[in-house]
């Protein structure tokens, strides 16, 4: 769906009939029925890449606590995050995934509903929805964990990931270690892992 601009009338006719047929909503990624406990990348990005969250570092903040908060009051195990001006990662555990996508949905509609009152752009669209991805391996664990952590420098804000401030990436090197960490990027490289995720 990430493609939807660039389609003609006709494809996007076709997109929709067969994403109708499969009966996945018309205009975000299914979300997966999973029961039992899992580990999930579960990311969320503003409408159109919009940076609406870049708006101030108070917002980048207040995001980064509402999805804390969301994490903890659902029964999350969480390992890694990082919030960026127009979209966020989170590394977690869980087999509460419902819980935890409706929890991130009312802090997506609390947040849109200030942000668009302080812009005096009441209507505006902030969010789209929100998709999860279960992890497949322990190497795609740590890909994962070194992408999330990796995304800050990724997208050109910082040339140190451990210098966004909005992210886990601080406590995780205060957890393992400079060394350990250096051990996990080199053992776990991203190569494309990730490509045309956030494009």
């Amino acid at each position: 769906m990430y493609n939807w601009r660039k389609m003609t009338e006709e494809e996007r006719k076709e997109t929709l009939e067969l994403r109708r047929q499969k009966r996945h909503p018309w205009h975000s990624p299914p979300h997966l029925q999973q029961e039992g406990e899992y580990y999930f990348i579960l990311t969320g990005t503003c409408y159109e890449h919009a940076p609406i969250v870049g708006g101030s570092p108070a917002r980048m903040t207040e995001l980064e606590s509402e999805i804390l908060s969301a994490c903890e009051t659902s029964g999350v195990e969480l390992f890694a995050w990082c919030v960026l001006p127009n979209h966020y990662h989170i590394l977690l555990k869980t087999d509460q995934i419902k819980t935890l996508r409706k929890r991130l949905a009312q802090a997506h509609g609390r947040t849109s509903r200030k942000w668009n009152l302080e812009d005096g752009a009441v209507g505006r669209k902030v969010w789209s929805n929100c998709l999860e991805r279960p992890l497949q391996s322990e190497r795609h664990f740590w890909a994962s964990m070194n992408y999330i952590h990796h995304n800050a420098v990724h997208h050109g804000y910082v040339d140190n990931w451990q210098d966004w401030p909005f992210s886990s990436a601080g406590q995780f090197l205060e957890t393992v270690g400079r060394e350990r960490a250096a051990e996990i990027w080199r053992e776990y490289p991203l190569l494309d892992y990730g490509k045309k995720w956030d494009k």
